[in-house]
């Protein structure tokens, strides 16, 4: 049996038993507490922290998300982080609410309902918890599905809501090679099982917020982003939003009604579809499509986005060209939430 050493977390105040052979943030999680994190895999720096005291040492990092320099000053990423004495950290990102509210982490077995083609390289995957018979996340966040037959998992943001918790909803990017993407054209199909974990991540509304609300999504970052304006449907907020989705193509387009009718829910609600390639005419009843990359529209048109709450959610490139953008419209950093997908290589 692994040896157990005591953490302590300042400056909340909490403290927590964490084994030699997991992970500070796994064992946070398996604790019910809910530290800031974002991929789980060392990429993202969102659960970066600092040691103030004690032996960690951190394994299969990004340096991109935690530096040399910042690493021998005492920075860690705690979801590679592996303690080997009892520690005092420094929490440098952290939600008082989240920290002992959020919702416990939860080992689902589903069944496919549905495999259903949204464009030619996105797919709806809908599942239906078996047991337990429902699954409870907040919008925004995402969960850890097995690849059938191995002891690997993917992660996908779930595009619907707690008012259906015995059905739920992932938005699937097909990537060439992709393993999990791969299973969808010939590999799993209606009535198979698949085992869920989760929810994860932080992608979330903060209960009592005002601000304006600007999402900017693209690809398969539509999941989270539809799962959240469904929630401020369902919740009659009155905090207005303008969403910004980037595609190549108006064949790349997809919700267009149900994102409209939710905007109708909405006290003040715009949709912005953006085309970065495509001569073609939109779909008709898009009055509002814009020409170019959606971060630059975003750029054009939301000079006062350093006064509202930002939402990022697609691929990679996408998710840095929008913090570059904020960064130079001085956003705060306590405004600004996103998910960035991993590379194709790990999909």
């Amino acid at each position: 049996m692994a040896d157990t050493h005591r953490i302590n977390f300042e400056p909340v105040d909490i403290e927590m038993e964490v084994g030699e052979d997991e992970y500070i943030l796994d064992a946070a999680f398996r604790q019910g507490i809910h530290l800031m994190h974002g991929c789980r895999e060392g990429r993202c720096s969102a659960c970066k922290s600092f040691v103030l005291d004690g032996d960690i040492q951190m394994e299969d990092y990004s340096t991109f998300a935690c530096n040399d320099a910042e690493t021998d000053e005492g920075h860690v990423l705690l979801c590679r982080s592996t303690a080997y004495s009892d520690c005092t950290i420094e929490l440098l990102n952290f939600d008082e609410d989240e920290l002992l509210g959020g919702i416990p982490i939860q080992e689902v077995r589903t069944r496919i309902t549905a495999i259903e083609p949204m464009t030619k390289d996105i797919v709806s995957l809908q599942l239906q918890p078996v047991e337990p018979a429902e699954y409870d996340f907040k919008p925004g966040q995402y969960s850890d599905l097995q690849i059938p037959g191995t002891e690997e998992h993917r992660s996908f943001s779930m595009a619907t809501t707690r008012s259906t918790p015995g059905h739920v909803e992932f938005l699937v990017k097909k990537y060439p090679g992709g393993k999990f993407a791969g299973l969808l054209e010939d590999g799993i199909s209606v009535g198979d099982e698949i085992a869920l974990i989760g929810p994860y991540g932080s992608f979330t509304i903060k209960d009592g917020h005002v601000l304006p609300i600007v999402f900017i999504g693209g690809g398969a970052g539509m999941a989270p982003i539809l799962s959240l304006l469904r929630h401020l449907s369902e919740t009659g907020s009155t905090r207005p939003v303008r969403f910004y989705y980037g595609a190549r193509t108006p064949a790349d387009l997809f919700y267009l009604d149900e994102i409209l009718e939710l905007g109708k829910t909405l006290t003040n609600f715009v949709f912005t579809p953006c085309l970065s390639e495509s001569a073609e005419p939109a779909p008709s009843g898009l009055p509002d499509v814009e020409e170019g990359n959606v971060t630059d529209v975003v750029g054009r048109r939301e000079p006062e986005i350093h006064r509202c709450e930002v939402y990022l959610c697609g691929p990679p490139p996408m998710v840095d060209a929008a913090l570059e953008l904020l960064e130079v419209h001085n956003t705060p950093k306590d405004q600004i939430f996103y998910d960035k997908f991993t590379s194709p290589a790990f999909e």
